[in-house]
């Protein structure tokens, strides 16, 4: 079981890789006023909510324990960052400040993920 965990904690990391990547990678066209949500960061945060929600279960399957608190609150900040990038996706340009948001709730929820012990 450990291994499988294992499993989906890296790919886990890699949604977030993506998500953050993405929203690195637009910095300068932010700057220009031309920044865009990437598929890349649409699927990293697709990939984060469901590798999230199967290491849960496979956390509790396992009868560890789970601070059910902590998980919701990532939860949340998730389901706000998918949105936003999932409503926003085929436009051309993205309002810079909706685009900060999501890098800025990207980078709290790594810090949740982190700190929050």
């Amino acid at each position: 079981m450990d291994v499988l965990i294992n499993v989906f904690v890296a790919l886990h990391i890699i949604g977030i890789a993506s998500l953050l990547g993405g929203f690195l990678t637009q910095m300068k066209a932010m700057g220009e006023g031309t920044a865009r949500f990437t598929p890349a960061m649409l699927h990293g945060a697709l990939t984060m909510l469901i590798t999230g929600v199967a290491l849960v279960g496979l956390n509790q399957a396992d009868d560890q324990t789970v601070n059910n608190i902590k998980i919701g609150v990532k939860l949340a900040v998730l389901i706000v960052v998918l949105g936003l990038v999932y409503v926003k996706r085929d436009e051309e340009k993205v309002d810079k400040g909706m685009f900060v948001a999501v890098g800025a709730l990207t980078t709290v929820n790594i810090f949740i993920a982190t700190l929050w012990t």
